[in-house]
Order: structure tokens, then C-alpha cells, then sequence
């Protein structure tokens, strides 16, 4: 099938070759020349903007979107309507809030627009292995992005998780879940690292992988880490988040869901981007005033 692809960063760039390994046709546009270029160069039709892009598509047209969520997002969805035609379809594939896919539905389908929130996991990996595609919208529209959808997925590895909305919101939980495995790996070898043991965290990482309970791509990626320096001493432990996280955790609370494992997670990354904490000084203070404990002074 023939697709435009709006957005040719780290994950929309490799898409685009996947889906061009697969047989599709892709017409893609993004700010930097050099993406559209790169574009060009592995087969796919470059366009300098999203009306050119348009331009060269058949109807019933369809147009992935892969920017980041928020405003571009909201701007490209935008710019969409008032460019593509009844029976076209937009895909969302970046990590847009879910209430925010929604109401981006109920508004293109105001135009006759099919919507589809395509959940992505599989990060720089996914033109190799395939991406991980969790897909809400109606079974009509799914199906005329199908073609592609299978070609970008592994084999099991997309599903039409119902309505719009609930792709977004599955990927969502997904990346709490991920929080919570993040987490309990670094705090584990965190305590294997500091041990009496001179343990080679690499090929530790990499046994776990070999019938054990824990084992899981994210345990491969670790050993892969480890590999490359043993310390990780080339990293500074600033764990940003892009929102999802969050998400996830107001959720569980607007849903009365106890996530403690997943809620721990997200406040561990935001301790991670803190140069000094102000609550530890309080409670060092504290000590101090009560009981005379001797506290470090700041340099």
C-alpha cells in the first residue's frame, strides 16, 4: 500500500525503511532536510510539507503521524483536517495522552476522517525486530491500514485493542509497567554492584536471561549496558520520563487502583534529576534541632 509518514525522527525515519522493506510506498515530510533526504535515499518520496504529501497520496488516503505528542501533535492533526478528505485515515502513533486521542477522533470523524491511536513500543530496535502496536479505532479504518500495520509488527505483535482511544491508553499502562521493571532492575544491581562480591554485572545480566524468572529484553539491553562499561561510569543517573509515567499513576488514582510498585518508580526518576534534595536537608535539620545530630555542611 501506498502511506504518507508525517514525522522522520528516530522512530518515524525507521518505520518509514521498514515499511519500504515490506513492499509499501511511502511518502514522508519533517522539518529537517536531511531526514527527508535520508528518506529518499532508502526508496521512500519526499515531500516538503504536509499538503505536497497529500498531493501525491490516492484516496482513501492514509497518513501515520509520528511527532512528538502535545502541540506538534495537535498542530499536525490540525493542518490534516482542513487537507485530507471522507475516508481518509490518520494514525497516531506517538505517545499522545489517550483523552487527548478521543477528542482528536471525535473531531476528524466531524469531517468524515477515520482516526486510529496506534500505541508503538520497540524504540531504535523496532526496524530490525518490528514495533509493538497496541491500535484503537473502528474495525473499518484498521482495515485499511492493516497492510502496513502488519508489516511494522513482528508476527503476534499487533492488536486492534478497540475504540479510539484505547491503543494509547493500553501503551500507557505499558509504560508504567515499564517504570516498575526499570526500577527494580536498577535497585537490584545497584545492591549487587556495592556487595563484597566482584560480580561481572554483564554476564550476570545476560545468565538471568537463560531460563530464569526474571529474564526479559530489558534484562538483554542491561547486559548490553554492562558490556559496554562495566560501572556505567560514563552516565550520570538523571532518569527523565516522558509523561506516560505520570499517566499511568493519576489513572490508578482516578480509578481507586492501588499501584504503589508503579507510583515508587515514577518518584524515584524525579529523585534522579535532583542536585540536592530540600526534603532531605529538613529532615537533617530536624535532627539537629532534636537531638543534637551532626549534619554535613553544604560546600
Amino acid at each position: 500500500m501506498k502511506l504518507g509518514l508525517v514525522g522522520l525522527g528516530k522512530m518515524g525515519l525507521n518505520m518509514a525503511k521498514r515499511l519500504i522493506r515490506h513492499g509499501h510506498a511511502v511518502v514522508g515530510t519533517a522539518r529537517e532536510a536531511a531526514s527527508r533526504r535520508e528518506l529518499g535515499s532508502a526508496g521512500g518520496e519526499q515531500a516538503l510539507d504536509l499538503r505536497e504529501l497529500v498531493g501525491k497520496l490516492d484516496a482513501p488516503r492514509v497518513v501515520w503521524v509520528m511527532v512528538p505528542a502535545g502541540g506538534a501533535t495537535e498542530q499536525v492533526l490540525a493542518d490534516l483536517a482542513g487537507l485530507l478528505s471522507p475516508g481518509d485515515v490518520v494514525v497516531d502513533g506517538g505517545n499522545s495522552n489517550y483523552k487527548d486521542s478521543i477528542r482528536h477522533g471525535e473531531t476528524l470523524a466531524a469531517s468524515g476522517i477515520g482516526f486510529l491511536d496506534a500505541g508503538t513500543s520497540g524504540g531504535v530496535w523496532g526496524l530490525e525486530n518490528g514495533y509493538c502496536l497496541m491500535v484503537g479505532g473502528s474495525p473499518a479504518d484498521f482495515a485499511k491500514v492493516e497492510p502496513a500495520i502488519r508489516s511494522l509488527a513482528p508476527e503476534n505483535g499487533w492488536l486492534h485493542t478497540g475504540p479510539v482511544g484505547s491503543g494509547h491508553f493500553a501503551k500507557m499502562i505499558h509504560n508504567g509497567i515499564e517504570y516498575g521493571m526499570m526500577q527494580a532492575y536498577g535497585e537490584g544491581f545497584e545492591i549487587l554492584e556495592k556487595s563484597r562480591f566482584d560480580y561481572d554485572l554483564g554476564k550476570l545480566a545476560h545468565l538471568w536471561n537463560h531460563g530464569s524468572v526474571v529474564r526479559s529484553w530489558l534484562l538483554e539491553l542491561a547486559a548490553s549496558a554492562f558490556a559496554k562499561d562495566a560501572h556505567l561510569t560514563g552516565i550520570r543517573g538523571y532518569v527523565q520520563d516522558s509523561g506516560e509515567g505520570r499517566w499511568t499513576v493519576q489513572e490508578a488514582i482516578d480509578l481507586d487502583v492501588p499501584a504503589p510498585v508503579l507510583t515508587l518508580s515514577l518518584q524515584a526518576r524525579f529523585v534522579s534529576r535532583q542536585e540536592e534534595s530540600f526534603s532531605a536537608k529538613v529532615a537533617a535539620a530536624l535532627r539537629n534541632e532534636f537531638g543534637g545530630h551532626a549534619v554535613k555542611k553544604a560546600e
